[in-house]
């Protein structure tokens, strides 16, 4: 559905439409800010939340608080959500230096917290990273040669590095099944668009890592193999003359034939088309959706994008492109908006204030939230 209808309104290009599909739009096309689906935010709540009316909030975790048994993590960050029996289970990363990580909440069918537990310890600034179709986390650490971790959700398996992913400033992930690739952003002001080509689906040990190409910032794109992953002298992002650089590489995720993924530097949110093989810019503006970040969506089609300073919101983007804060943490003026993730149903949204009401580097006042509601699915 959104791959169908996201760029077809607003800023239209006569003769614009891409060749075996029904997209249309401009490279630079303005950005439609219009009212929620669901209405403004309203009064914030007793946990500092505005939300639209007929959701509701609560906090399911705080920073050096136990919750399920465990001591939450300081700067919680990128986060997935995975079924588990008549429950589910929230993922979510430490973006702090040496022992960063991640930690998983199990939650019960009613939404109560069962156990919470450590799924990756001992690693370095795990800021976002996504989900496996094979139900693993991807957990990337945003340092200089980072690595990426596929993590068990569930707890039974330990963690392991996925190296032929590459070792650069990883930042997110996205699976796309259809082409069998995992795409990867990187957070450096001039960092590239990769995907990783698994030699067998489901096994990240080993395959070819490709950089994506194009001389705009619209248009048909090519891939090219980077030499060296490893990257021990020539960061990866400067292997390939052609490819493409793109400022400060954030969340990523890929839905419908499309990946995508926003640029801190520019305050953009981009579209990849997988199946076409063109690149276009989706969102490009200074309002309302301000400090682009982390992003996912639901099966209906949205997108849900975190802001990291900006108003600490989540704004939304429909299929038709409209633009508008679903929600806004109110008193956090020195956080950031991390990891939102829909529960398997659809019902219940989660995400972070990395920071907190402190707004400390250390993220010792993280927070992390529930969001209940009719969410259109």
């Amino acid at each position: 559905m959104l791959r169908r209808t996201l760029l077809r309104a607003g800023g239209l290009a006569a003769g614009a439409a891409f060749t075996g599909s029904l997209w249309q739009g401009a490279a630079r096309a303005t950005a439609l800010t219009a009212a929620s689906p669901y209405g403004p935010p309203g009064v914030p709540d007793a946990n500092g939340i505005a939300l639209p009316q007929g959701f509701t909030g609560r906090i399911v975790a705080r920073t050096g608080r136990r919750v399920g048994g465990l001591l939450w993590h300081p700067a919680p960050d990128g986060g997935a959500c995975f079924a588990d029996g008549d429950g589910w289970i929230y993922v979510s990363n430490s973006e702090v230096p040496l022992i960063g990580g991640a930690s998983a909440i199990r939650f019960g069918p009613g939404g109560e917290i069962r156990q919470a537990y450590r799924i990756l310890s001992g690693t370095n600034l795990n800021c976002a990273g996504g989900r496996t179709p094979w139900d693993t986390w991807l957990s990337c650490e945003e340092i200089f040669r980072g690595r990426v971790f596929e993590c068990d959700p569930y707890g039974a398996r330990a963690a392991m590095p996925r190296l032929a992913m590459g070792r650069f400033k990883h930042e997110a992930a996205a699976c796309d099944p259809d082409r069998r690739v995992v795409y990867l952003t990187e957070d450096e002001s001039d960092g590239c668009f990769y995907r990783f080509l698994p030699d067998t689906w489901g096994d990240l040990t080993s395959g070819r890592l490709e950089v994506l190409c194009a001389s705009a910032d619209a248009g048909p794109v090519t891939w090219r193999r980077v030499p060296n992953p490893a990257a021990p002298l020539t960061p990866t992002r400067r292997q390939v003359t052609q490819a493409k650089h793109f400022s400060g590489g954030e969340g990523c995720h890929y839905a419908d034939g499309v990946c995508f993924f926003t640029t801190k530097g520019d305050n953009r949110v981009w579209a990849y088309d997988a199946e076409n093989e063109r690149l276009e810019i989706v969102y490009d503006a200074d309002s309302p959706l301000s400090g682009v970040d982390n992003i996912t969506g639901t099966l209906g089609g949205d997108l849900y994008v975190a802001e990291d300073g900006g108003n600490m919101e989540i704004n939304l983007i429909t299929p038709d492109r409209q633009v508008a804060p679903f929600l806004r943490i109110e008193g956090h003026s020195g956080s950031e908006v991390t990891g939102p993730a829909f529960s398997p149903d659809g019902t219940r949204l989660y995400f972070s204030s990395q920071r907190g009401a402190r707004g400390d580097a250390a993220g010792t006042d993280g927070v992390t939230y529930e969001v209940t509601g009719p969410f259109r699915r």
